[in-house]
């Protein structure tokens, strides 16, 4: 791939030799890309991605993959609240509420281009491809409900969970059940918890607990049923059992 790089963002600092395990997608909610790059490389604002891709398709590096970018800001996956160390983040010209309120279908194919590339690079695991939402789901929306993940599951490149047998959804009963787990509820937050999500305070506190389901549902089932607690269960079970099975 070819890339924009006479744009140098000065924010970022060393990784201290962290392993990159994850790639992080974000939207930049500003106006462009020229917008965007002068954010993001403003030394003022503190924040910066490696990666930026336009409307166009066309990919600008703005930080060295070796660099650890600030992008993530409080977020937490598997335990690690200093995401910015273990990951690449990239930033998609896309604002909701602006005139580039589409994820143009050049856009996607340069992130699928670049995904692939650093997973074979970094040998990063399909289940490590994660929204800002799946790091920091309680301040966090993008990439949002009308991103296309089904396109990057139609191209192998994130987790696609395949339907369970009626003796796998029996396995994963019987294993709450040895940990003594009745309600939905605690089925759920393990569930989520054991996948990487942060439910650290989410037992004590039901906004975070709907926010956390909300991020969740927009991510994973294709934005159905936002405000309903519908479905989500035997998708999270479906979803635990997959990523047992991929996981590195």
């Amino acid at each position: 791939m070819k890339y924009i790089t006479k744009y140098k963002s000065p924010n970022y600092n060393s990784r201290k030799n962290s392993k990159i395990r994850l790639i992080i997608i974000h939207y930049t909610a500003l106006k462009n890309t020229s917008d965007a790059v002068s954010y993001l490389c403003n030394k003022e604002k503190k924040v910066s991605s490696h990666y930026l891709i336009s409307q166009n398709g066309t990919v600008y590096n703005l930080v060295q993959e070796k660099f650890r970018a600030w992008h993530a800001g409080q977020a937490f996956w598997k335990e690690i609240t200093d995401i910015n160390s273990i990951s690449i983040g990239i930033e998609l010209d896309y604002n909701p509420s602006g005139k580039n309120n589409k994820f143009s279908f050049k856009m996607i194919d340069s992130l699928k281009k670049l995904i692939l590339k650093l997973q074979k690079k970094y040998k990063i695991d399909k289940n490590n491809i994660l929204a800002h939402s799946d790091i920091a789901p309680f301040r966090k929306k993008d990439p949002g409900k009308h991103f296309p993940w089904k396109l990057l599951y139609s191209s192998n490149l994130v987790i696609c969970l395949k339907n369970l047998k009626r003796n796998e959804i029996k396995i994963m009963e019987k294993w709450f059940s040895n940990y003594n787990l009745k309600s939905k509820k605690q089925k759920t937050i393990l569930a989520l918890s054991l996948i990487g999500y942060d439910t650290r305070e989410v037992f004590k506190n039901s906004k975070l607990y709907n926010k956390l389901i909300r991020a969740y549902r927009i991510r994973y089932l294709n934005n159905e049923d936002i405000n309903k607690n519908k479905s989500i269960y035997n998708t999270l079970i479906k979803h635990l059992f997959n990523y047992m099975l991929t996981k590195n």
